[in-house]
């Protein structure tokens, strides 16, 4: 059994806080993807992911409000149907990972980020490091 304070698992939620999922770690990796689509469903300069097999995922609550929207032949998003957090975003090639959205952890997440996605995308006025 696990604790709200276990180190075994992340936790999370939607603005509302209608929806709330645990993952249970470890993350296979973090990244950055400055794909068009991220950046419009995120509304920001990247969608921010932690990447970890579907089934360590569990919706404790809420999971009814979740839906999702084929974005792609490639993916799936998914969001709060009552206040519209991004979630997660899926493979349709690889339903066993699941990349979900850093912006809706509880706690922050300390772990790195490995790597960015679609550079060739990502825009001009993103600055490359925090000024000093």
């Amino acid at each position: 059994m696990f604790t709200s304070e276990a180190p075994d698992y992340l936790r999370g939620s939607c603005l509302c806080g209608g929806i709330r999922y645990r993952m249970q770690k470890p993350v296979r990796y973090a990244c950055h993807c400055y794909c068009t689509m991220c950046r419009k469903q995120h509304g920001a300069a990247a969608g921010s992911y932690a990447v970890l097999p579907s089934a360590n995922v569990v919706f404790e609550r809420g999971a009814e409000l979740v839906t999702e929207y084929a974005s792609s032949e490639q993916g799936r998003r998914g969001f709060c149907s009552v206040c519209g957090s991004t979630l997660f975003w899926r493979s349709t090639q690889t339903p066993q990972t699941i990349a979900i959205t850093l912006g809706t952890l509880d706690q922050v997440y300390d772990g790195p980020v490995e790597q960015e996605l679609h550079t060739d995308t990502k825009p001009a006025w993103l600055p490359l490091h925090s000024p000093e």
